[in-house]
């Protein structure tokens, strides 16, 4: 895996809605322009303290509907919707690691890690090429273990819901 950047598409989109989801009380986690099948889809996956609910989603779409309509930045037909990041959501860009260091993450590896290939810690940092992991050591009242593992072994990240259990599940606004 590699830590990855807005497109040309993505990013003119989040400089056109950023603000829009800002006064809806929003932030923006992820902007997604991708083909399937014959079709594109303009994915815009928000995220607030306190989870989100479809009315979050329904009171985005208006004004980017409208901004999207002015601007028209896209050449071809597209279908936008607007969601909830999720639970665990995907990490895969520098300001998801950034909003996850310090959180559980799940990583599942690309060959097996001491016998694994799905790793449940707490991500203590990264970089362009490893993440820092700590995982719970296996004796009672032993040292936690951290260890480093290459972005090139992994096959994804995401946050780990179950310490998540205290908040209100977000609404799949999709």
């Amino acid at each position: 895996m590699k830590i990855k950047k807005f497109g040309a598409t993505e990013q003119i989109v989040y400089d056109l809605v950023r603000n829009a989801a800002e006064d809806q009380g929003v932030r923006i986690w992820d902007i997604r322009f991708e083909k399937e099948g014959a079709s594109w889809y303009l994915r815009i996956f928000i995220d607030k303290d306190g989870g989100i609910g479809i009315e979050d989603c329904e009171n985005l779409t208006r004004p980017v509907n409208k901004l999207l309509d002015e601007a028209d930045p896209i050449s071809q037909s597209y279908i936008l919707e607007v969601g909830s990041a999720g639970l665990e959501r995907e990490i895969i860009r520098e300001s998801h690691f950034e909003a996850a260091v310090g959180l559980p993450v799940r990583v599942r590896a690309i060959r097996d890690f001491d016998g694994e290939k799905e790793i449940v810690g707490i991500l203590n940092g990264f970089d362009k090429e490893k993440i820092t992991i700590t995982l719970p050591s296996e004796t009672e009242g032993g040292d936690d273990i951290n260890n480093e593992l290459s972005l090139t072994d992994i096959a994804y990240i995401r946050l780990y819901a179950v310490s998540y259990t205290h908040l209100t599940l977000p609404t799949n606004c999709r």
